[in-house]
């Protein structure tokens, strides 16, 4: 196991990190964690009570995927065969990491894996897992649990979100890091698109386990129209339009289109407010055409692309 190295990306991680750590065997497992400029004590903790964990401090926040590159990009460095992506509230369970290694040490195929996501209980799924192993994803998945033929070791899905991601040094060197296009969400998203476009197949691995603990945890609501709505919007934009496997620039003009036809209703309406938000994300989306082009011509190249290696 000392090829596999797990990457933890941190930001004010305080509630989780030692639960989180506590869960990782140092002894099996090289430990990395790239901090994105927490302003708690989550270093300290770190620092006092993990010495041998790698800690890279980033003097500003960059975000889980460019983040998480840094931390690739040192195990490929340092000799790693797979790397282990875990979310600083996520907690592994038991032998489940070695299942998931070997199993993609023999099927080269996978390259990513991941473990059944639970909540901090035990007591049942997470619930943003639960809607990726729906049945149009994989039909199997829960029929084989509840009718008890459970026949299938491995689950074929076309996304599963990375708080538990494993990833073979072959996937990384031919489809390389997370696009510096996404900052925080969306990023995983993209990389499952272009793991598909190359040939990678995305599986989840019967009876291994990975608590993700935010059950329990507040969802902000967003306003309509404010700054986070139009920043939750371009990232959909860029989710659905940054795709290699359904890239179309013609689509690009029909979304357009219709915020333009949004903008001149706004101003019949004389809603000044709606009109001047509009106007600005549009001036955002026109900038971000071009490096969705960019985008789209790194991602569909065989390559290391985003990592330093």
């Amino acid at each position: 196991m000392d090829s596999t190295w797990i990457i933890i990306v941190t930001y004010n991680a305080r509630p989780w990190i030692n639960k989180c750590l506590n869960s990782i065997d140092f002894e099996k497992y090289k430990v990395v964690i790239i901090d994105n400029f927490s302003t708690d004590d989550t270093v300290a903790i770190v620092n006092n009570g993990f010495p041998e964990v790698i800690l890279f401090q980033q003097t500003k926040n960059l975000g889980f995927g460019q983040a998480n590159n840094i931390g690739i990009s040192y195990a490929l460095k340092h000799g790693a065969e797979h790397v282990f992506l875990l979310n600083q509230d996520a907690y592994l369970v038991e032998d489940m990491l070695d299942k998931l290694i070997n199993f993609q040490s023999s099927h080269s195929e996978y390259g990513v894996l991941s473990p059944i996501h639970i909540n901090a209980d035990k007591t049942k799924l997470d619930r943003n897992f639960s809607l990726y192993m729906n049945f149009d994803n994989n039909p199997y998945f829960y029929s084989d649990h509840v009718i008890g033929t459970k026949s299938r070791m491995v689950y074929d899905v076309p996304f599963v979100n990375a708080a538990g991601w494993l990833i073979s040094k072959k996937c990384l060197l031919t489809i390389g890091g997370f696009d510096p296009i996404f900052f925080h969400y969306g990023e995983d998203d993209n990389y499952c698109q272009r793991l598909l476009y190359h040939g990678f197949k995305i599986g989840v691995l019967s009876d291994t386990f990975l608590i993700h603990d935010r059950e329990y945890r507040v969802k902000p609501s967003t306003k309509l129209f404010s700054k986070e709505y139009y920043k939750k919007e371009l990232r959909k934009f860029k989710v659905k339009h940054a795709n290699i496997n359904e890239f179309d620039e013609v689509n690009f003009q029909v979304y357009l289109g219709r915020l333009r036809l949004q903008l001149i209703k706004a101003l019949l309406k004389i809603d000044i407010q709606k009109f001047k938000n509009l106007k600005a994300y549009l001036t955002i989306l026109k900038k971000t055409i071009p490096t969705i082009n960019n985008s789209i011509k790194t991602n569909k190249m065989v390559q290391a692309s985003y990592l330093d290696v």
